[in-house]
């Protein structure tokens, strides 16, 4: 029998942030791209976080895949709480708990295709569970392109490769960063499908910032943010229903924006 990513009891949270804040300066120079969040990512589910651009989406992804550090505020990550944790533990998260898809696909290369997939293993000294890495190379549809180099290769295929490498460990959860962000339609399809695979097939739970609604559609869950602070979240959505709640929270912004120069005009 082929393994499978370890096995989470439903409704448990892969991941959680609790009254996470992060700001960047001080004084009247502060930027505060993270108010209070409060969100659980549930095991086992493929889940959308989205909002305007400035929403705090891509912060809240970093703080809790453990490459930024929030300013207060708790995050735990497949039951460790990050807070507690110095620089070499972090190391250990983001290597053997944790994967990545990044929109620039972040390939190494000099490296195949297979090697690329089996890095984070190399990098961790681990041994690869060779059933387990036939069955992700298969799913992606890469046995003909292991011997490639990123530049011998497509988009699509480049960021299959990053999907390949991102599941190869078996982490407890994947963030992807706008993982079709580069990709043309076809290619999009077929990275979205198979992140949805992973979730359905192996049991894999997906954490993914995208500001597109097509690919947010395919999703269990999409999380919506607005100046730094969880505002909404529609279960199983369609493409349809998100864009209207995009729109509504970018017109909203639109109009604080007005509010606050006119405010500003009126003080003057």
């Amino acid at each position: 029998m082929t393994s499978t990513p370890a096995a989470t009891l439903p409704g448990t949270a892969a991941a959680s942030a609790v009254g996470l804040t992060k700001t960047y300066g001080s004084g009247e120079s502060e930027v505060r791209a993270l108010d209070s969040v409060t969100v659980d990512l549930h095991a086992g589910e493929f889940t959308a976080i989205m909002g305007p651009s400035g929403s705090g989406k891509s912060t809240l992804m970093h703080c809790l895949a453990a490459l930024d550090t929030p300013t207060s505020g708790q995050v735990v990550v497949d039951g460790t709480d990050l807070g507690s944790l110095g620089d070499k533990e972090l190391t250990t998260i983001r290597r053997t708990r944790v994967g990545f898809v990044f929109q620039a696909f972040n390939l190494i290369p000099t490296l195949t295709a297979k090697e690329n997939i089996l890095l984070p293993l190399s990098l961790a000294g681990r041994s690869p569970d060779h059933a387990w890495f036939d069955t992700v190379v298969d799913a992606v549809g890469l046995r003909d392109r292991l011997d490639h180099r990123p530049s011998e290769m497509s988009g699509g295929q480049q960021q299959r490769v990053a999907c390949a490498r991102a599941l190869v460990s078996k982490p407890s959860i994947v963030f992807a960063d706008e993982p079709t962000g580069n990709l043309d339609s076809v290619s999009g399809a077929e990275v979205l499908a198979f992140l949805r695979r992973s979730v359905d097939e192996f049991g894999q739970t997906i954490v993914m910032v995208t500001h597109d609604a097509l690919a947010a559609s395919h999703c269990d869950r999409v999380v919506f943010l607005a100046d730094g602070k969880v505002v909404d979240e529609l279960l199983r959505p369609s493409r349809e229903q998100i864009l209207e709640h995009i729109t509504a929270l970018q017109a909203a912004a639109a109009a604080r924006a007005t509010r606050a120069t006119g405010a500003t005009g009126t003080g003057a």
